[in-house]
């Protein structure tokens, strides 16, 4: 399988937070494939789960997630009963197999939940799979949902890591995407989590959104930074209102362009490096001492649906609707609708809809692509002592790459890398070895 050619002059890319990506998954990988998977897995490998919570009581119109706004509780405890029903089925494919070392809730905002409700999904997920005494568990959280309940549930459940949505916090841009949060409230939650020994808090920010500037974009970087956070997260804004309808509620006419977002990404990196953190692959930031930093200095750290991650499963199992899960064999999708995954699930099946088997070429790609996005370069050495004589094609493929004239790939003789110059461009250079690209008709994001 041969990869195309993609000029660095193209402006947009997949995010690569899986090889292939989601839109190659197809109907050919089914609950019954995915059956033999997990009764595959291997009784020690450690796990991870990730558990979709697809409900917020605001609609965002930058969001890009799987997630549908209600202000009634009666769809989420329905869609809770519907949950539990498939982590027993899951739980009970297992077997014991495997056990649990990272947990993440995501959505949506699983904070939507109320306490009692977290505290027995927590119940039902022990209940179902062997969790390691260090296990990591890690929420999303939107501030606006919390209060001290909320907050006493998740230190309840032991909750490791807090993930906070702040995106902006200049009301004229909060106007313009719908999220209005001030940051004295999302200090409050950050005093609180703390104050319940929670050890590690990330705050997500966004650049690219409709009315920012440099200078904007700085402010925020500024009060994100007064926090203190161990890590953040600087995402570029993906506009893409072919996939997410809400999104038309933006007016692109004060979307920043190209440059600007550039302008603005470069700005808020300076300052958050000036601050003490360590950059970590395209749009995370970390204190040295985090576990993340940690993981990128010894050149362990991987890329995942949640972005970069210290999470050195082989196997993650996502539960909810549309969460992905990760096989060694392949990747599998559960319906994104949650009326028909409820149904799938309380009739004792799986919830899956698509996925991918991986090739041998997947899997090599794959591993390329990987640590281009997380170190900016590999060895074409390690790359033959990994997969032997089929990785000669992709490795002449990287030396033709440093051939050419402004490359996005350069040979320093150990490694193929990325010139610290254009780093903001690796998923542009990843994609040179995408073997799916020109299949179908996906559209992607900006590049940077």
């Amino acid at each position: 399988m041969s990869a195309p050619m993609l000029s660095p002059a193209a402006e947009t890319a997949p995010r690569y937070t899986s090889y292939p990506t989601a839109p190659h998954f197809h109907a050919g990988v089914d609950a019954a494939t995915v059956q033999g998977w997990m009764k595959a897995i291997p009784g020690e490998d450690r796990l991870s789960l990730y558990v979709h919570v697809p409900f917020c009581d605001r609609l965002c119109w930058f969001c890009a997630c799987h997630t549908k706004q209600t202000l009634r509780y009666e769809p989420v405890a329905a869609f809770l009963e519907s949950l539990y029903a498939e982590i027993s089925t899951v739980g009970g494919l297992l077997g014991g197999r495997g056990k649990v070392a990272a947990l993440h809730f995501g959505g949506g905002s699983p904070t939507m939940l109320r306490p009692a409700d977290t505290a027995v999904l927590m119940q039902a997920l022990r209940g179902s799979f062997v969790f390691l005494p260090d296990a990591s568990i890690s929420v999303e959280i939107d501030p606006n949902d919390m209060d001290e309940g909320r907050l006493d549930a998740l230190a309840g459940i032991g909750m490791t890591r807090a993930s906070l949505g702040i995106q902006d916090f200049d009301p004229r841009v909060q106007k313009a995407i719908n999220r209005d949060q001030s940051f004295a409230d999302t200090r409050a939650v950050v005093d609180g989590l703390r104050a319940r020994g929670v050890d590690s808090i990330n705050l997500d920010l966004l650049y690219g959104l409709p009315h920012q500037s440099v200078d904007s974009v700085a402010a925020t970087v500024g009060q994100a930074l007064s926090l203190r956070p161990d890590r953040i997260a600087l995402f570029g804004y993906a506009h893409v209102p072919w996939f997410k309808k809400h999104q038309t509620m933006i007016d692109e006419a004060v979307l920043p362009g190209a440059d600007e977002r550039m302008a603005q990404s470069r700005r808020a990196a300076v300052l958050i490096g000036e601050a003490g953190y360590v950059v970590i692959g395209i749009d995370h930031f970390a204190l040295p001492t985090d576990t993340l930093a940690l993981a990128a200095a010894a050149g362990s750290l991987r890329r995942n649906f949640q972005g970069y991650t210290d999470d050195a499963c082989e196997t993650l199992i996502g539960l909810g609707p549309s969460s992905v899960s990760r096989f060694r064999d392949g990747y599998a999708q559960n319906v994104p609708a949650t009326g028909e995954y409820e149904r799938r699930v309380r009739e004792g099946g799986l919830a899956t809809v698509r996925g991918i088997a991986l090739s041998d070429d997947d899997r090599l790609r794959a591993w390329v692509i990987e640590r281009l996005m997380c170190d900016f370069r590999f060895s074409a050495r390690e790359a033959t002592a990994k997969f032997g004589g089929a990785a000669h094609a992709v490795m002449a493929q990287a030396s033709l790459m440093a051939q050419e004239p402004d490359p996005l790939l350069i040979d320093d003789g150990t490694y193929f890398a990325v010139p610290r110059g254009r780093r903001p461009l690796v998923r542009l250079a990843a994609a040179r070895f995408d073997a799916y690209l020109t299949a179908g008709s996906a559209r992607h994001s900006a590049a940077v």
